[in-house]
Protein backbone atom coordinates (compact mmCIF):
# COMPACT_ATOMS: atom_id res chain seq x y z
CA UNK A 1 0.00 0.00 0.00
CA UNK A 2 3.02 2.03 0.29
CA UNK A 3 4.27 2.68 -2.97
CA UNK A 4 0.28 2.64 -4.48
CA UNK A 5 -0.52 5.66 -1.91
CA UNK A 6 2.19 7.45 -3.18
CA UNK A 7 1.10 6.90 -6.76
CA UNK A 8 -2.21 8.64 -5.70
CA UNK A 9 -0.31 11.54 -4.35
CA UNK A 10 1.81 12.20 -7.18
CA UNK A 11 1.99 15.96 -8.31
CA UNK A 12 1.12 15.09 -11.49
CA UNK A 13 -1.77 13.47 -11.34
CA UNK A 14 -3.39 15.53 -8.14
CA UNK A 15 -3.53 18.51 -10.69
CA UNK A 16 -5.73 16.60 -12.75
CA UNK A 17 -9.02 18.60 -12.18
CA UNK A 18 -11.95 16.13 -12.93
CA UNK A 19 -12.02 13.20 -10.60
CA UNK A 20 -12.78 10.77 -13.04
CA UNK A 21 -9.99 11.01 -15.46
CA UNK A 22 -7.88 11.34 -12.45
CA UNK A 23 -8.70 8.25 -11.06
CA UNK A 24 -8.20 6.29 -14.62
CA UNK A 25 -5.07 7.78 -14.97
CA UNK A 26 -4.07 6.61 -10.81
CA UNK A 27 -5.23 3.25 -12.16
CA UNK A 28 -3.08 3.22 -15.16
CA UNK A 29 -0.27 4.18 -13.09
CA UNK A 30 -0.46 1.63 -10.83
CA UNK A 31 -1.48 -0.72 -13.46
CA UNK A 32 1.72 -0.12 -15.10
CA UNK A 33 4.21 -0.11 -11.95
CA UNK A 34 2.81 -3.82 -11.48
CA UNK A 35 3.12 -5.20 -14.59
CA UNK A 36 7.09 -4.11 -14.44
CA UNK A 37 7.36 -4.93 -10.79
CA UNK A 38 5.96 -8.09 -11.25
CA UNK A 39 9.15 -9.19 -13.64
CA UNK A 40 10.91 -9.47 -10.34
CA UNK A 41 9.70 -12.30 -8.94
CA UNK A 42 9.01 -13.28 -12.33
CA UNK A 43 12.86 -13.35 -13.43
CA UNK A 44 13.87 -14.40 -9.53
CA UNK A 45 11.38 -17.44 -9.20
CA UNK A 46 12.02 -19.20 -13.04
CA UNK A 47 15.60 -18.61 -13.15
CA UNK A 48 16.03 -20.27 -9.76
CA UNK A 49 18.25 -17.05 -8.34
CA UNK A 50 16.22 -17.48 -5.64
CA UNK A 51 16.63 -20.93 -4.92
CA UNK A 52 20.09 -19.84 -4.94
CA UNK A 53 19.55 -17.01 -2.27
CA UNK A 54 17.93 -19.65 -0.31
CA UNK A 55 21.23 -21.49 0.34
CA UNK A 56 22.16 -18.76 2.47
CA UNK A 57 18.62 -19.70 4.90
CA UNK A 58 18.72 -22.02 8.10
CA UNK A 59 16.50 -23.16 10.54
CA UNK A 60 17.53 -20.63 12.75
CA UNK A 61 17.74 -17.45 10.51
CA UNK A 62 13.81 -18.27 9.38
CA UNK A 63 12.99 -18.43 12.77
CA UNK A 64 12.24 -14.70 13.18
CA UNK A 65 11.35 -14.23 9.49
CA UNK A 66 8.49 -16.66 9.53
CA UNK A 67 7.29 -15.80 13.27
CA UNK A 68 6.90 -12.15 12.00
CA UNK A 69 5.02 -12.84 9.29
CA UNK A 70 2.47 -13.57 12.16
CA UNK A 71 3.60 -11.11 15.30
CA UNK A 72 4.08 -8.83 12.53
CA UNK A 73 0.29 -8.15 11.45
CA UNK A 74 -0.49 -7.78 15.75
CA UNK A 75 -1.79 -4.57 14.95
CA UNK A 76 -4.72 -6.18 12.29
CA UNK A 77 -6.31 -8.70 15.52
CA UNK A 78 -7.08 -7.36 19.10
CA UNK A 79 -6.82 -3.83 18.47
CA UNK A 80 -9.63 -4.06 15.81
CA UNK A 81 -11.39 -6.48 17.60
CA UNK A 82 -11.63 -3.66 20.62
CA UNK A 83 -13.06 -1.76 18.02
CA UNK A 84 -16.40 -3.45 18.67
CA UNK A 85 -16.01 -5.81 20.95
CA UNK A 86 -19.88 -7.18 21.51
CA UNK A 87 -19.04 -9.01 17.78
CA UNK A 88 -15.57 -9.80 18.21
CA UNK A 89 -14.67 -11.26 21.89
CA UNK A 90 -17.71 -13.90 21.10
CA UNK A 91 -16.14 -14.58 17.36
CA UNK A 92 -12.96 -14.86 19.14
CA UNK A 93 -14.17 -17.26 22.15
CA UNK A 94 -16.48 -19.20 19.41
CA UNK A 95 -13.61 -19.89 16.75
CA UNK A 96 -11.05 -21.04 20.13
CA UNK A 97 -13.74 -23.12 21.56
CA UNK A 98 -15.30 -25.09 18.24
CA UNK A 99 -11.79 -25.33 16.96
CA UNK A 100 -10.00 -26.15 19.94
CA UNK A 101 -12.13 -27.64 22.71
CA UNK A 102 -14.71 -29.50 20.35
CA UNK A 103 -12.41 -30.41 17.61
CA UNK A 104 -13.46 -33.99 18.74
CA UNK A 105 -17.16 -34.00 18.30
CA UNK A 106 -17.52 -36.22 15.04
CA UNK A 107 -20.80 -36.66 12.79
CA UNK A 108 -20.32 -40.11 11.05
CA UNK A 109 -16.49 -40.17 12.00
CA UNK A 110 -16.17 -36.61 10.35
CA UNK A 111 -14.85 -34.10 12.75
CA UNK A 112 -17.18 -31.43 12.00
CA UNK A 113 -16.36 -28.65 14.13
CA UNK A 114 -12.14 -29.20 13.88
CA UNK A 115 -12.92 -28.71 9.83
CA UNK A 116 -15.70 -26.33 9.53
CA UNK A 117 -14.75 -23.98 12.71
CA UNK A 118 -14.68 -20.99 11.39
CA UNK A 119 -17.54 -21.20 9.01
CA UNK A 120 -19.95 -21.90 11.73
CA UNK A 121 -18.53 -19.31 13.78
CA UNK A 122 -18.29 -16.29 11.41
CA UNK A 123 -22.14 -17.16 10.29
CA UNK A 124 -23.35 -17.45 14.16
CA UNK A 125 -21.91 -14.02 14.95
CA UNK A 126 -22.54 -12.52 11.61
CA UNK A 127 -25.79 -13.11 12.05
CA UNK A 128 -26.17 -12.03 15.64
CA UNK A 129 -24.56 -8.58 14.08
CA UNK A 130 -27.30 -8.40 11.42
CA UNK A 131 -30.15 -8.77 14.62
CA UNK A 132 -27.93 -6.10 16.38
CA UNK A 133 -28.41 -4.00 13.14
CA UNK A 134 -31.75 -4.48 12.07
CA UNK A 135 -33.02 -3.93 15.78
CA UNK A 136 -31.51 -0.37 16.05
CA UNK A 137 -28.66 -0.94 18.71
CA UNK A 138 -26.14 1.28 16.56
CA UNK A 139 -28.54 3.81 15.62
CA UNK A 140 -27.43 6.52 18.12
CA UNK A 141 -23.82 5.39 18.32
CA UNK A 142 -20.79 6.97 17.25
CA UNK A 143 -19.85 7.25 13.93
CA UNK A 144 -16.41 5.04 14.29
CA UNK A 145 -18.60 2.03 15.99
CA UNK A 146 -21.38 1.75 13.14
CA UNK A 147 -18.95 1.41 10.96
CA UNK A 148 -16.86 -1.05 12.45
CA UNK A 149 -20.13 -3.45 13.37
CA UNK A 150 -22.86 -2.83 11.62
CA UNK A 151 -23.21 -5.19 8.82
CA UNK A 152 -25.22 -2.74 6.34
CA UNK A 153 -22.97 0.04 5.91
CA UNK A 154 -21.71 1.68 2.67
CA UNK A 155 -25.17 0.72 0.75
CA UNK A 156 -22.12 -2.63 -0.69
CA UNK A 157 -24.99 -4.61 -1.17
CA UNK A 158 -27.44 -2.31 -3.01
CA UNK A 159 -24.94 -0.87 -4.98
CA UNK A 160 -23.45 -3.66 -6.70
CA UNK A 161 -24.45 -4.78 -10.24
CA UNK A 162 -25.76 -8.42 -10.22
CA UNK A 163 -23.20 -9.68 -12.74
CA UNK A 164 -19.55 -7.76 -14.03
CA UNK A 165 -17.21 -9.67 -15.67
CA UNK A 166 -13.87 -8.13 -15.44
CA UNK A 167 -11.41 -7.79 -18.28
CA UNK A 168 -7.73 -7.18 -19.06
CA UNK A 169 -6.70 -3.44 -19.33
CA UNK A 170 -10.43 -2.50 -18.12
CA UNK A 171 -9.22 1.10 -16.63
CA UNK A 172 -7.31 1.70 -20.63
CA UNK A 173 -3.58 1.39 -21.73
CA UNK A 174 -1.20 0.85 -18.25
CA UNK A 175 1.20 4.04 -17.97
CA UNK A 176 4.89 3.65 -17.00
CA UNK A 177 6.70 5.76 -14.98
CA UNK A 178 10.13 4.78 -13.56
CA UNK A 179 9.40 6.28 -9.92
CA UNK A 180 6.50 4.24 -9.86
CA UNK A 181 8.11 0.93 -10.99
CA UNK A 182 10.88 1.27 -8.25
CA UNK A 183 8.53 2.02 -5.50
CA UNK A 184 6.46 -0.97 -6.78
CA UNK A 185 9.01 -3.08 -7.13
CA UNK A 186 10.21 -2.46 -3.00
CA UNK A 187 6.57 -3.74 -2.32
CA UNK A 188 7.50 -7.11 -4.57
CA UNK A 189 10.25 -7.55 -2.96
CA UNK A 190 8.76 -7.40 0.78
CA UNK A 191 5.91 -9.77 -0.81
CA UNK A 192 8.85 -12.27 -1.75
CA UNK A 193 10.19 -12.74 1.49
CA UNK A 194 7.07 -12.82 3.62
CA UNK A 195 5.60 -15.19 1.29
CA UNK A 196 9.04 -17.37 1.90
CA UNK A 197 8.23 -17.29 5.38
CA UNK A 198 4.55 -18.46 4.77
CA UNK A 199 5.47 -21.22 2.08
CA UNK A 200 7.68 -22.56 5.55
CA UNK A 201 4.94 -22.08 7.82
CA UNK A 202 2.58 -23.97 5.02
CA UNK A 203 4.70 -26.62 4.58
CA UNK A 204 5.22 -27.27 8.73
CA UNK A 205 1.63 -27.37 9.24
CA UNK A 206 0.69 -29.71 6.20
CA UNK A 207 2.96 -32.16 8.01
CA UNK A 208 4.92 -31.80 4.56
CA UNK A 209 8.74 -31.23 4.95
CA UNK A 210 10.07 -28.14 3.57
CA UNK A 211 9.95 -26.91 0.49
CA UNK A 212 13.11 -27.66 -1.96
CA UNK A 213 14.69 -24.82 -3.43
CA UNK A 214 13.69 -25.59 -6.60
CA UNK A 215 9.95 -25.56 -5.09
CA UNK A 216 10.51 -22.24 -3.10
CA UNK A 217 11.69 -20.75 -6.22
CA UNK A 218 9.11 -21.93 -8.63
CA UNK A 219 6.56 -20.64 -6.25
CA UNK A 220 7.84 -17.28 -6.15
CA UNK A 221 7.77 -17.58 -10.50
CA UNK A 222 4.23 -18.17 -9.86
CA UNK A 223 3.38 -15.36 -7.72
CA UNK A 224 5.09 -12.73 -10.13
CA UNK A 225 2.64 -14.05 -13.09
CA UNK A 226 -0.27 -13.22 -9.98
CA UNK A 227 1.30 -9.86 -9.90
CA UNK A 228 1.33 -9.57 -13.55
CA UNK A 229 -2.53 -10.63 -14.03
CA UNK A 230 -3.31 -7.67 -11.15
CA UNK A 231 -1.40 -5.36 -13.15
CA UNK A 232 -3.22 -6.12 -16.93
CA UNK A 233 -6.63 -6.51 -14.84
CA UNK A 234 -6.49 -3.08 -13.08
CA UNK A 235 -6.55 -4.61 -9.26
CA UNK A 236 -5.15 -1.75 -6.99
CA UNK A 237 -3.34 -4.17 -5.07
CA UNK A 238 -0.91 -7.13 -6.38
CA UNK A 239 -0.64 -11.10 -5.12
CA UNK A 240 1.06 -12.21 -2.11
CA UNK A 241 0.53 -14.96 0.17
CA UNK A 242 -2.72 -15.34 2.44
CA UNK A 243 -0.81 -15.60 5.56
CA UNK A 244 -4.69 -16.03 7.73
CA UNK A 245 -5.26 -19.14 5.13
CA UNK A 246 -2.02 -20.31 5.94
CA UNK A 247 -2.85 -19.94 9.50
CA UNK A 248 -6.34 -21.88 8.78
CA UNK A 249 -4.53 -24.67 7.58
CA UNK A 250 -3.41 -25.08 10.95
CA UNK A 251 -6.46 -24.93 12.66
CA UNK A 252 -8.74 -27.11 9.86
CA UNK A 253 -5.86 -29.65 9.49
CA UNK A 254 -6.96 -29.93 5.63
CA UNK A 255 -3.77 -29.66 3.41
CA UNK A 256 -5.17 -31.23 0.30
CA UNK A 257 -4.59 -28.62 -3.23
CA UNK A 258 -8.28 -29.74 -4.23
CA UNK A 259 -9.53 -27.61 -1.73
CA UNK A 260 -7.14 -24.32 -3.22
CA UNK A 261 -8.64 -25.50 -6.39
CA UNK A 262 -12.32 -25.33 -5.69
CA UNK A 263 -11.84 -22.28 -3.70
CA UNK A 264 -10.33 -20.41 -6.45
CA UNK A 265 -13.27 -21.51 -8.29
CA UNK A 266 -15.55 -20.21 -6.03
CA UNK A 267 -13.60 -16.54 -5.65
CA UNK A 268 -13.78 -16.47 -9.76
CA UNK A 269 -17.54 -17.08 -9.67
CA UNK A 270 -17.83 -14.41 -7.04
CA UNK A 271 -15.79 -11.80 -8.50
CA UNK A 272 -18.39 -11.93 -11.55
CA UNK A 273 -21.73 -12.37 -9.58
CA UNK A 274 -20.96 -8.61 -8.08
CA UNK A 275 -24.37 -9.16 -5.46
CA UNK A 276 -22.46 -12.14 -3.47
CA UNK A 277 -19.11 -11.05 -3.24
CA UNK A 278 -20.53 -7.84 -1.77
CA UNK A 279 -22.72 -9.61 0.62
CA UNK A 280 -19.38 -11.33 1.82
CA UNK A 281 -17.46 -7.65 1.81
CA UNK A 282 -20.35 -6.65 4.33
CA UNK A 283 -19.56 -8.82 6.97
CA UNK A 284 -18.14 -6.68 9.57
CA UNK A 285 -13.87 -6.48 9.69
CA UNK A 286 -14.32 -7.05 13.34
CA UNK A 287 -15.50 -10.69 12.99
CA UNK A 288 -12.41 -11.47 10.82
CA UNK A 289 -10.03 -9.64 13.31
CA UNK A 290 -10.98 -11.90 16.16
CA UNK A 291 -10.26 -14.80 13.59
CA UNK A 292 -6.69 -13.09 12.70
CA UNK A 293 -5.74 -13.50 16.32
CA UNK A 294 -5.76 -17.06 16.25
CA UNK A 295 -4.93 -17.54 13.16
CA UNK A 296 -1.77 -15.23 12.49
CA UNK A 297 -0.77 -16.86 16.53
CA UNK A 298 -0.32 -20.19 14.67
CA UNK A 299 1.75 -19.00 11.55
CA UNK A 300 3.86 -17.36 14.52
CA UNK A 301 4.06 -20.45 16.30
CA UNK A 302 5.61 -22.40 13.37
CA UNK A 303 8.27 -19.77 13.39
CA UNK A 304 9.21 -20.92 16.68
CA UNK A 305 9.30 -24.18 16.45
CA UNK A 306 12.28 -24.28 14.34
CA UNK A 307 14.17 -23.62 17.45
CA UNK A 308 14.15 -26.94 18.21
CA UNK A 309 16.45 -27.73 15.50
CA UNK A 310 18.68 -25.75 16.96
CA UNK A 311 20.93 -24.98 19.83
CA UNK A 312 19.59 -22.13 21.85
CA UNK A 313 22.02 -22.90 24.63
CA UNK A 314 24.85 -21.52 22.19
CA UNK A 315 24.93 -17.54 23.44
CA UNK A 316 25.32 -16.63 19.50
CA UNK A 317 21.99 -18.28 18.42
CA UNK A 318 20.41 -16.10 21.64
CA UNK A 319 22.36 -13.04 20.17
CA UNK A 320 21.07 -13.30 16.57
CA UNK A 321 17.40 -14.49 17.58
CA UNK A 322 16.72 -11.83 20.10
CA UNK A 323 18.02 -8.80 17.90
CA UNK A 324 16.56 -10.28 14.65
CA UNK A 325 12.98 -10.07 16.42
CA UNK A 326 13.53 -6.84 18.40
CA UNK A 327 14.71 -4.94 15.30
CA UNK A 328 11.78 -6.76 13.09
CA UNK A 329 9.49 -5.38 15.08
CA UNK A 330 11.01 -2.12 16.32
CA UNK A 331 12.40 -0.43 13.30
CA UNK A 332 8.88 -1.25 11.75
CA UNK A 333 7.03 0.65 14.60
CA UNK A 334 9.89 3.53 14.12
CA UNK A 335 8.83 3.99 11.03
CA UNK A 336 4.90 3.94 11.39
CA UNK A 337 4.91 6.44 13.98
CA UNK A 338 7.09 8.57 11.97
CA UNK A 339 5.11 8.27 9.19
CA UNK A 340 2.03 9.00 11.18
CA UNK A 341 3.45 12.41 13.02
CA UNK A 342 4.98 13.68 9.95
CA UNK A 343 2.39 12.57 7.18
CA UNK A 344 5.34 10.99 5.41
CA UNK A 345 8.17 8.30 6.02
CA UNK A 346 11.73 8.72 7.28
CA UNK A 347 13.51 8.37 4.30
CA UNK A 348 12.43 11.70 2.40
CA UNK A 349 14.15 13.41 -0.22
CA UNK A 350 13.24 15.04 -3.63
CA UNK A 351 14.15 11.04 -5.20
CA UNK A 352 10.34 9.83 -4.89
CA UNK A 353 11.26 6.39 -5.90
CA UNK A 354 13.99 6.19 -3.39
CA UNK A 355 11.95 7.59 -0.83
CA UNK A 356 9.16 4.78 -1.56
CA UNK A 357 11.49 1.92 -2.06
CA UNK A 358 13.34 2.42 1.69
CA UNK A 359 9.71 3.14 3.22
CA UNK A 360 8.61 0.25 1.96
CA UNK A 361 11.12 -2.29 2.52
CA UNK A 362 11.81 -0.96 6.22
CA UNK A 363 7.64 -1.14 7.23
CA UNK A 364 7.78 -4.72 6.87
CA UNK A 365 8.56 -6.88 9.97
CA UNK A 366 9.59 -9.60 8.22
CA UNK A 367 11.93 -8.23 5.32
CA UNK A 368 13.87 -6.51 8.48
CA UNK A 369 13.80 -9.71 10.13
CA UNK A 370 15.44 -11.52 7.58
CA UNK A 371 17.74 -8.66 7.09
CA UNK A 372 19.41 -8.97 9.91
CA UNK A 373 19.14 -12.87 11.36
CA UNK A 374 20.15 -13.44 7.58
CA UNK A 375 23.14 -10.59 7.98
CA UNK A 376 24.15 -12.12 11.34
CA UNK A 377 23.54 -16.02 10.63
CA UNK A 378 26.12 -16.35 7.78
CA UNK A 379 28.60 -13.76 9.41
CA UNK A 380 28.95 -14.56 12.47
CA UNK A 381 31.16 -17.57 13.89
CA UNK A 382 29.15 -19.24 11.20
CA UNK A 383 31.97 -21.74 9.74
CA UNK A 384 31.84 -23.52 13.68
CA UNK A 385 28.34 -23.02 13.84
CA UNK A 386 26.29 -25.32 11.24
CA UNK A 387 25.33 -28.00 14.23
CA UNK A 388 24.41 -24.97 16.54
CA UNK A 389 22.47 -23.26 13.29
CA UNK A 390 20.43 -26.51 12.76
CA UNK A 391 21.85 -26.79 9.12
CA UNK A 392 22.83 -30.93 9.54
CA UNK A 393 18.64 -31.39 9.21
CA UNK A 394 18.09 -28.10 7.02
CA UNK A 395 20.43 -29.10 4.35
CA UNK A 396 18.97 -32.68 3.06
CA UNK A 397 15.65 -31.35 2.26
CA UNK A 398 17.14 -28.63 -0.14
CA UNK A 399 16.84 -30.82 -3.54
CA UNK A 400 14.05 -32.36 -4.84
CA UNK A 401 15.40 -35.91 -4.65
CA UNK A 402 16.75 -35.24 -1.04
CA UNK A 403 13.47 -36.89 0.33
CA UNK A 404 10.98 -39.37 -1.26
CA UNK A 405 8.28 -37.58 -0.18
CA UNK A 406 8.96 -34.34 -2.17
CA UNK A 407 6.96 -36.34 -4.95
CA UNK A 408 3.88 -36.44 -3.38
CA UNK A 409 3.85 -33.03 -1.73
CA UNK A 410 5.61 -30.81 -4.85
CA UNK A 411 5.06 -32.32 -7.88
CA UNK A 412 2.28 -30.17 -9.83
CA UNK A 413 -0.64 -31.38 -10.59
CA UNK A 414 -2.55 -31.48 -14.53
CA UNK A 415 0.96 -33.09 -15.30
CA UNK A 416 2.68 -29.84 -15.72
CA UNK A 417 5.66 -31.17 -14.56
CA UNK A 418 6.74 -31.73 -17.90
CA UNK A 419 7.25 -27.81 -18.24
CA UNK A 420 8.86 -27.28 -15.11
CA UNK A 421 10.99 -30.43 -14.33
CA UNK A 422 11.94 -30.83 -10.33
CA UNK A 423 15.46 -30.14 -10.15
Amino acid sequence: MVPVISIIHDSSLMEISDPHQRFLNTMRAIQGAMIVASSIQIILGYSQIWAICSRFFSPLGMVPVISLVGFGLFDRGFPVVGRCVEIGIPMLFLFIAFSQYLKHFQTKQLPVLERFALLISVTVIWAYAHLLTASGAYRHRPETTQRNCRTDRANLISSAPWIKIPYPLQWGAPTFDAGHAFGMMAAVLVSLIESTGAYKAASRLASATPPPAHVLSRGIGWQGIGILLSGLFGTSTGSTVSVENVGLLGSTRVGSRRVIQISAGFMIFFSILGKFGALFASIPFTIFAAVYCVLFGLVASVGLSFLQFTNMNSMRNLFITGVAFFLGLSIPEYFREYTSAALHGPAHTRAGWFNDFLNTIFFSSPTVALIVAIFLDNTLDYKDSARDRGMPWWVKFRTFKGDSRNEEFYTLPFNLNRFFPPS
